[in-house]
């Protein structure tokens, strides 16, 4: 959703300031837009990254400290 926000706030940004004559805030090289592009992908990238869920979240432990298999483990031996 912030990606399509984004992407909508760009194109309405850059056509006001093609409209009415003002300077665009964007580099005007190839390498400087290229530039942008790419940190905006890096960004959305690592924000997929970091709110996917853990690989490993099951073997971590909850309240306790132990792990599911450690706290399923216990009872069954009671």
């Amino acid at each position: 959703m912030k990606s399509i926000v984004g992407l909508i706030l760009a194109f309405a940004l850059g056509f006001a300031c093609r409209a009415f004559g003002i300077p665009s805030p964007a580099p005007p090289l190839i390498l400087g837009a290229l530039l942008v592009m790419t940190m905006t992908v890096g960004y959305i990238v690592v924000d997929q990254y970091a709110m996917s869920p853990a690989m490993h979240s099951h073997d971590c432990g909850g309240p306790s400290g132990f792990s599911a298999s450690q706290t399923t483990l216990k009872r069954a031996e009671r």
